[in-house]
């Protein structure tokens, strides 16, 4: 029996792929009891490297549902069950009474998440789970230009990995619930959800957008701030540019100053964080990466090396925060492989490894007896954590997406800012993208006048979560020790960059230097391109993203025993996972995974985009039997010749002939943010929010990225402008008005009105 925090919860996991699979591993490590349930033959992603790692901490057995003996099996099994997880659509689900009406009668106290490509409630629901063809039709693979023209293949699974965590978030979050109100349900999510979480600050659409919002980042940022060194690594640095630094002032001053002028002529970027950015790039290239980067390190430059996908295994910060382990496996033999990407308390632990199929066989629904639900029904809940009150002191975009992803959830979240503002506030698309439905006070936390507010603010909360440098943190008295000093009862979330142990701890970080670090900038440039940075800012969310499921464990934790505990997650954590679609070999060597090839079209002869006459397809033909069907489709006799036999089609047609093939395709929709506001099947599954801001009027967003069936998301407040409710909350928790005044006046306080 595990002591983690998730200990006596039980799951049956249908799921296959990546985002089902390492959901429940990841609450299995937490302390759950999985029991992983393939058909015969197993799951298709068994001959996988990732799946020694997504699956891992789990048990097996086999059962055919397509047979009566097999879903009685499953009904067995599901009489002491807590959590079931599938990725079955909704057609397949009713054929085998998996269907949300038909379990909350068989069994009112399962909680029931399906990973589909599209909510459950729309009407691709039951379409293909695959990453390509879903960024297809949602029109992603259009938002990241390129080494070419067009659209690319995204090779970073962007909505697996983002449904992965909404998977394991919906199912905490029910659990909460459950345990306050007695009452189950659905929790289900989907890839295309999971994709909107990263688009949120690049899709939006307002009635009087401000020039930022408006703007956006264009689709063609992709390399501003990598650079090639002597040796003919690449390395990626964030501003400002290391103008300043030893290194750079020797080369400029080696150089000569008509020489840098000239350069930096001939290589403009316009970006004024790199005014001498010409002369950088030559100046990179008369030293290895290795001399640059602890060069960088010892002045402070936040710098990162693009490595390969795998590469980060052998850090040696992430494994002395256990984001890398090193791990007998029965198949692979001594691997290292990501491990734990949160820091919890108890820590989670690998307590197996991947199961060999029906290797636990002998499991019967008798050896699951149900665990008793408390009995304690609090008042009505139209939301999953109405009634948790949060304190958002984060910054940029890791730290507050995850309060912002609470307040989703119905949690009352209060944004803390500096009456200067989140740093972010001047970009207002990436801002809007992890604020919305919070209210925010401004307040200067260096001001004496400011602690009576904080600490009142400290004794309302529930949760305090923030990424500030623990350093800085610990002056403002936003450290755990600081917070129980003044409410015993919070429970601490730190999103860090690096992680809370290591040389590294207290370093700055940024998604582009995860990017490229975790091997993702080199991976989607394409096989012998450069390496390229992804607008999509997905480290960022990884890391926010399991910063909640952190979260809500030691919720959960708190509200079965009364602990209060301190919990953490970091970009490096987070994004070392990402990598588990392969794994280090004994011999240093690693697991082969799927490449893009140099025109970002293709990861296997069927898997794809191809140009048609009049636009683009992805398709995704992954067996002998499809590639076959794939080349008598287009008329041609080997995948070599699809390229050039597609460009003369139309895609309609091209489409149909697939469809009878049963060949998975999609036609690449292109400039589909408006669009993607004025779908009506969008609208009509709760993808769009829709409220009013401020400033900009009516505002629309990407909206639930969770169906709970009898409960709602909560999408009723835009991202608040500085100071929006900042009299309001003082107000709440306990302020005299006279004291309110006092702190305006002084300026510890800021206010909408006085902007």
């Amino acid at each position: 029996m595990s002591n983690g925090l998730l200990r006596g919860i039980r799951i049956v996991d249908l799921s296959d792929g990546i985002a089902g699979p390492t959901a429940t591993m990841l609450l299995a490590e937490a302390g759950a009891e999985v029991v992983l349930v393939e058909p015969p033959g197993g799951n298709s992603s068994r001959t996988l490297p990732g799946f020694r790692t997504w699956n891992r901490s789990k048990q097996s057995l086999v059962a055919d549902l397509q047979q009566p003996d097999g879903r009685a099996r499953l009904r067995e099994l599901l009489v002491g069950a807590d959590v079931l997880v599938h990725s079955y659509g909704p057609s397949r689900a009713a054929q085998l009474g998996l269907d949300d009406a038909t379990l909350s009668v068989s069994h009112p106290r399962l909680i029931v998440c399906s990973v589909l490509a599209w909510p459950v409630n729309h009407p691709l629901a039951d379409s293909p789970i695959d990453d390509l063809l879903t960024l297809a039709r949602m029109g992603v693979l259009d938002e990241q230009q390129g080494r070419r023209d067009g659209p690319i293949y995204v090779r970073f699974p962007l909505g697996s990995w983002g449904a992965t965590w909404l998977a394991a978030i919906g199912i905490m979050a029910r659990l909460v619930a459950r345990g306050r109100t007695g009452a189950a349900g659905p929790a289900h999510t989907s890839l295309a959800q999971g994709a909107l979480v990263p688009m949120m600050m690049h899709w939006s659409r307002a009635q009087t957008p401000s020039p930022a919002l408006a703007f956006g980042m264009p689709k063609d940022k992709m390399n501003a701030s990598l650079f090639e060194c002597g040796d003919g690594s690449w390395i990626h640095i964030m501003p400002p540019a290391p103008d300043h630094t030893p290194f750079m002032r020797e080369a400029f001053e080696a150089m000569g100053a008509e020489a840098v002028a000239a350069a930096n002529a001939a290589d403009i970027v316009g970006w004024a964080a790199y005014p001498n950015f010409g002369a950088n790039r030559a100046a990179f290239r008369t030293r290895p990466a290795s001399e640059w980067l602890q060069h960088f390190w010892e002045h402070d430059v936040p710098a990162q090396p693009a490595m390969a996908v795998g590469a980060i295994l052998v850090d040696e910060q992430a494994r002395a925060n256990g984001y890398v382990i090193d791990h007998d496996d029965p198949v692979a033999g001594r691997i290292t492989v990501p491990g734990h990407p949160m820091t919890l308390d108890p820590p989670a632990q690998v307590r197996c490894p991947a199961p060999s199929l029906g290797q636990h066989q002998e499991i019967a629904g008798h050896d699951w007896l149900p665990t008793i639900t408390p009995d304690r029904i609090d008042a009505e809940q139209r939301w999953p954590l109405q009634g948790l009150k949060v304190l958002d002191f984060g910054n940029f975009l890791a730290g507050p997406l995850g309060p912002m992803l609470l307040a989703d959830l119905g949690a009352d979240v209060i944004k803390v800012e500096a009456t200067t503002g989140d740093p972010m506030r001047w970009a207002d698309w990436p801002f809007a993208g992890c604020q919305r439905g919070k209210r925010t006070i401004a307040l200067d936390l260096k001001s004496a006048a400011a602690k009576p507010a904080l600490a009142a603010l400290v004794r309302w909360a529930d949760v305090v979560h923030h990424n500030l440098r623990m350093p800085a943190a610990r002056k403002l008295g936003l450290d755990a020790a600081a917070l129980r000093s003044i409410n015993p009862d919070i429970v601490f979330c730190h999103a860090s960059s690096y992680g809370p142990r290591g040389a590294r701890a207290d370093w700055p970080g940024y998604d582009q230097l995860f990017q490229a670090s975790c091997g993702w900038e080199r991976a989607g440039a394409g096989e012998g391109n450069p390496p390229m940075w992804h607008r999509f800012g997905f480290m960022d969310h990884q890391c926010a993203m399991s910063s909640v499921v952190a979260t809500l464990a030691a919720v959960y934790e708190r509200d079965r025993t009364g602990r209060a505990t301190d919990v953490a997650a970091s970009l490096l954590g987070a994004g070392v996972l990402t990598t588990s679609e392969t794994y280090l070999q004994a011999d240093g060597a690693l697991a082969p995974m799927a490449a893009l090839d140099h025109e970002q079209m293709s990861t296997a002869p069927g898997v794809r985009l191809l140009h048609c006459a009049d636009g683009w397809i992805a398709v995704v033909a992954r067996s002998d039997e499809q590639v076959s069907a794939l080349c008598r489709s287009v008329a041609c006799d080997h995948p070599d010749g699809l390229a050039a036999a597609a460009a003369t089609m139309e895609i309609a047609p091209l489409l149909a002939t697939l469809g009878g093939a049963h060949v998975p395709a999609e036609q690449v929709r292109l400039d589909n943010k408006l669009p993607f506001f004025d779908d009506p099947d969008n609208r009509a599954a709760g993808l769009i929010a829709e409220y009013h801001h401020a400033d900009w009027g009516r505002f629309e967003q990407p909206g639930a990225m969770w169906y709970f069936g009898d409960l709602e998301p909560r999408l009723d407040r835009a991202p608040p402008v500085l100071g929006e409710h900042t009299v309001e909350v003082l107000a709440e928790i306990g302020l005299a008005r006279d004291d309110i005044d006092a702190l305006l006046a002084s300026g510890a306080a800021k206010d909408a009105g006085r902007r």
